[in-house]
């Protein structure tokens, strides 16, 4: 028997949609916000890196519990209450005078974004009843993320650029309250009520383990690799991740559910999000800073300059569905995936033939953005797929967290390896030891030293810093193109031949 259609799904589809472009714009949009936010508070290096990376730890360490409350207490008030925070945070934010109030409104910001997200999925798993319509609402989902996130600079940039680093944050409230309004009289609520007692245990392991992951990631990308900071982290990450794991396998009522990683397909779409991202996200950081130091555009003028990768994005993501429903899947994950890797293989092979322009880099975009489209969208779908309904949050929550880890230790792990590439070419320009310390730390630094000296000097180092840092940056994007390779090559072996979105909501 078919499952009766929910008539309001439509309108749950565009406001989940509306809710989750607010947070995926909110990961980026500070960027652009930030030099305007450290020129008015002055906020010191080690605030200004908390600014940074407080909203994506706490997102990242929250996803998981947050998972685990949607099904207990229910997945629309989690989403709501989400939002609630959400706004009140970019209130606080707002009304900012010190920087230290900033981090704390960054903090809750993520704390609303990890209870927004998870729900997000949930309520459309619950929601689409129909296996081709489903499909197409997770394609939605990854369209938004994706564009969202790309976004985020542009919308930012136009907001900072009229009204300061405030409008960043202010643009949420109304949003919030539009989709809190809305929400409360379209959306169903849903829960899958859990036996036993709520595992405090769990949740303090997963958020520590989650916490120290996610910061070692991030400090590995500030430090590099002889910091011993991000290893003391990475190592204590492994050890309570450990833990979680095995007393999650031995508990009749687990927070999380991790036997889902042994279904095949829910933990290759898994890793396949996650390879990916890591890919996407070191192409993005290191192409804005390419952009901006290399070829010296403003942040809103690099932004724009993105758009041909969301736009692919958006357009492949949408069409995803209909491929997924003609071939299988397995067909359509490995050709996006190595669509991705082509898109990242190919600034390294035209730098071969001469020196990197923006028609070329702005293809390199748009067939990058085509595979990621057609990949993320049809990873969702896959393992959305394999999860039961009772554990919907969870895979949700999984999800999540690969797009928000991937993302980090791209820019970590592949940004740093650009970075020891950077310094490898650039040639002895005959400055002043402390000075040439600077300018090898990073292109940035370089493009700052360049700006305080006067004449043709300036001109030179500037230039000669951006050749290093492009012929740091292609190969970097080689390697990265190596990780969907082989997501694709694991797709094409261990997912079933046959297999297609056709799984019962219920």
């Amino acid at each position: 028997m078919t499952p009766q259609r929910d008539p309001r799904r439509w309108a749950v589809l565009a406001i989940l949609s509306g809710s989750l472009l607010l947070i995926a714009m909110d990961t980026t949009i500070l960027n652009v916000a930030f030099p305007s936010l450290v020129a008015d508070l002055r906020p010191s290096s080690v605030q200004q890196l908390w600014i940074i990376d407080i909203y994506a730890l706490v997102l990242s360490g929250l996803l998981v519990t947050a998972g685990a409350l949607g099904d207990r207490w229910g997945r629309k008030r989690l989403l709501l209450i989400g939002f609630g925070i959400f706004a009140f945070a970019s209130l606080l934010a707002v009304f900012a005078t010190a920087a230290w109030q900033v981090i704390a409104a960054r903090a809750l910001l993520g704390a609303g974004g990890a209870a927004i997200m998870p729900a997000t999925l949930s309520i459309l798993r619950n929601v689409f009843t129909d296996a081709r319509e489903r499909a197409f609402a997770y394609a939605v989902w990854s369209a938004v993320i994706g564009g969202g996130m790309a976004l985020g600079p542009v919308v930012g940039g136009l907001l900072v650029q009229y009204d300061g680093w405030h409008s960043a944050f202010l643009i949420n409230i109304p949003i919030a309250a539009v989709v809190i309004a809305l929400g409360l009289w379209i959306l169903p609520e849903s829960h899958q009520p859990r036996a036993g007692r709520w595992d405090w245990w769990g949740v303090g392991q997963s958020i520590v383990g989650m916490l120290a992951l996610a910061g070692g990631v991030k400090q590995l990308g500030k430090g590099g690799p002889a910091d011993p900071m991000a290893w003391v982290l990475l190592v204590v990450a492994a050890v309570t991740l450990t833990v979680f794991v095995r007393r999650q396998l031995r508990l009749e009522h687990p927070l999380l559910q991790v036997r889902l990683f042994a279904s095949r397909p829910f933990a290759i779409a898994a890793a396949s999000i996650f390879l990916g991202m890591i890919a996407l996200g070191s192409a993005l950081f290191l192409i804005t800073q390419w952009f901006q130091y290399g070829q010296g555009y403003t942040p809103l003028e690099a932004g724009v300059r993105l758009l041909p990768a969301p736009l692919g994005l958006v357009i492949t993501s949408l069409l995803t569905p209909t491929l997924m429903h003609r071939l299988p899947i397995r067909h359509v994950m490995g050709g996006g995936l190595v669509l991705m890797a082509a898109g990242l293989a190919l600034p390294w092979l035209l730098q071969l033939a001469g020196p990197l322009g923006y028609g070329q880099v702005a293809a390199a975009l748009a067939v990058l953005g085509f595979g990621v489209g057609i990949a993320t969208t049809a990873a969702s779908v896959t393992l959305m797929a394999s999860a039961p309904a009772e554990h919907v949050s969870g895979a949700a929550a999984v999800e999540e967290t690969c797009y928000e880890l991937g993302a980090a230790m791209g820019v970590a792990v592949l940004g740093s390896i650009a970075t020891s590439l950077y310094r490898v070419n650039l040639p002895d320009l005959g400055l002043a030891a402390d000075t040439a310390a600077a300018v090898s730390d990073s292109v940035g630094e370089a493009a700052r030293v360049a700006g305080e000296l006067t004449g043709p000097a300036g001109t030179t180092l500037l230039t000669r810093a951006a050749d290093a840092f492009t012929s740091g940056m292609t190969p970097t994007f080689l390697m990265a193109a190596a990780l969907p390779l082989a997501a694709a090559a694991l797709t094409w072996a261990r997912i079933p031949k046959n297999l297609r979105p056709t799984e019962n909501a219920h």
